[in-house]
């Protein structure tokens, strides 16, 4: 019986726009920046970032070398920011109801400490809350300094939850992803980006 809910955050809370992103870090100097932001995985001093290996200020530095042109940090967190395109109400309203239905929501998110200042705030759904509101617990792939798709990642959510993989459903947009969580016998659902799921889940949840 499914009893835990993994969700992704962008892609399936959040709908992404890499092309926003990309736009906005072109706009700070890098000139290749199409090339270096994917919409899953990242790499080079991104890739570092989101895996923990570098923190916020290392990655502005760093940045600034690539680019010939000292960043803020304010500059950074508008361009990772961008991802974001929308947090659409229907998404939050069945976090909650699933919620009430019993399931424990965990988020598992590939992310940076930049793009959770706005998430971890009360300016994230526009009613007050972060999105610690609606989740029972949060694992970020900076802080486990681990990123999907490695399987290592969803053992490290097994043990802390201590659940077995039986009773856990992960959702996510990313087929890599979700392949990593099938092949440890973790039940996953794989909606395209920005696709409503909402209803469909349940079909997962039976």
């Amino acid at each position: 019986m499914i009893r835990n809910i993994i969700f992704d955050l962008g892609g399936v809370v959040l709908t992404l726009d890499q092309s926003q992103s990309v736009r906005r870090f072109e706009a700070l100097g890098l000139k290749d920046a199409e090339q270096r932001l994917n919409a899953y995985t990242q790499e080079g001093i991104f890739g570092d970032l989101e895996g923990g290996k570098i923190d916020a200020e290392t990655f502005r530095q760093e940045f600034g070398k690539l680019t010939g042109r000292e960043a803020t940090h304010e500059e950074c967190a508008f361009a990772w920011q961008g991802y974001a395109k929308e947090l659409p109400q229907r998404n939050l309203d069945a976090l909650i109801r699933l919620r009430e239905e019993g399931y424990r929501l965990i988020l598992l998110s590939n992310t940076n400490p930049y793009m959770m200042e706005w998430v971890n705030s009360t300016e994230f759904d526009g009613r007050g809350h972060s999105v610690g509101y609606y989740f029972d617990a949060m694992y970020l792939s900076y802080e486990m300094k681990l990123m999907k798709p490695s399987q290592e990642i969803f053992h490290r959510v097994l043990m802390a939850e201590q659940v077995p993989p039986s009773e856990c459903l992960f959702i996510d947009d990313g087929p890599r992803n979700v392949a990593a969580a099938s092949q440890i016998g973790i039940r996953t659902y794989c909606p395209e980006n920005g696709a409503d799921w909402t209803q469909k889940i349940y079909e997962y949840l039976k």
